[in-house]
């Protein structure tokens, strides 16, 4: 097993064989030629190979000193970048953010997060995966997601919230269903006179307790025929001529063949919340600069 050798000593060799020359070599490392002549003798007797052939004119690297001179500059250049990789990884513009995230939220948050990310924090890799609130918090507390967009989300000892997007609720409802010609926007008591397609209680609590809630305080109870659990899948049934559905407005933005949207009369312009969602003892400087760029 050949002997250590030292980072200096590796200087010393590639700027001898770049410079041909002990001399001019020992001028570019600012020392003199004797000390610089005693490292590369000691890298060679540590090595057990000659890897210079030294003549009157020139300096120049054995066979075996052409093969170890790629493997010095490698050696060197991870020396090199060694320190500022670390300086990356502890400002957090390096490494991977594993994100969860809503069918909703892809409209409306997710590409400004990826943005964002793309220029100020490029050598930070992004990992995305749609998944319903529900599961995004099984799996930041299984340690799987490092931050989730989600919503609903109650803030725990261990889970820090925080809100980044609000919105309307507009009615979405077949192409040629009565309550697009009423000639003024529907109210709740309209909407609860026909059949309601309605969210999942267990995939989308969230949206299922807003709009109970939205019907309640109206006054109406409206009739419920179908619960699911994704606005995508919603928007179909809808399509389908089941019903008609309250969804985020942002939901607007896909289109169907047999599919509008109209607004609804009396309600706020911000029901609906997304949140932020990650653990309180995370020690991830990439998160902390997602979310340190992504504040409001």
């Amino acid at each position: 097993m050949a002997a250590p050798f030292t980072l200096d000593q590796l200087r010393g060799f590639v700027a001898v064989v770049e410079e041909a020359h002990f001399g001019r070599a020992a001028a570019r490392l600012r020392m003199t030629q004797p000390p610089l002549s005693r490292q590369v003798q000691k890298l060679e007797r540590s090595l057990g190979v000659e890897l210079l052939v030294r003549t009157a004119r020139a300096v120049i690297p054995t066979q075996a000193g052409e093969a170890f001179l790629t493997e010095a500059r490698r050696i060197l250049s991870l020396v090199e970048a060694a320190p500022l990789a670390a300086q990356h990884a502890a400002e957090g513009t390096t490494g991977v953010l594993r994100i969860g995230f809503t069918a909703v939220s892809a409209q409306t948050v997710l590409g400004s997060w990826i943005k964002t990310a793309a220029v100020h924090l490029p050598a930070v890799r992004l990992s995305l995966t749609e998944m319903v609130t529900k599961d995004q918090v099984e799996a930041l507390l299984a340690g799987e997601l490092s931050v989730g967009l989600a919503r609903g989300v109650t803030p725990t000892d261990v889970l820090s919230v925080r809100r980044v997007h609000t919105e309307s609720l507009i009615l979405a409802c077949p192409g040629d269903h009565p309550l697009t010609r009423l000639g003024r926007p529907p109210r709740l008591a309209d909407v609860a006179e026909h059949a309601v397609i309605a969210y999942s209680p267990v995939e989308a609590r969230y949206l299922h307790e807003l709009i109970i809630t939205v019907f309640r305080n109206a006054g109406v109870e409206p009739r419920y025929v179908q619960r699911v659990g994704q606005v995508q899948s919603l928007l179909a049934l809808v399509d389908a001529g089941l019903g008609v559905a309250l969804v985020p407005r942002s939901s607007s933005r896909l289109r169907l063949p047999n599919l509008a949207f109209t607004e609804i009369a009396g309600l706020a312009p911000d029901l609906v919340e997304a949140h932020c969602v990650w653990r309180t003892d995370h020690d991830d400087p990439a998160l902390d600069a997602l979310l340190r760029l992504t504040a409001p």
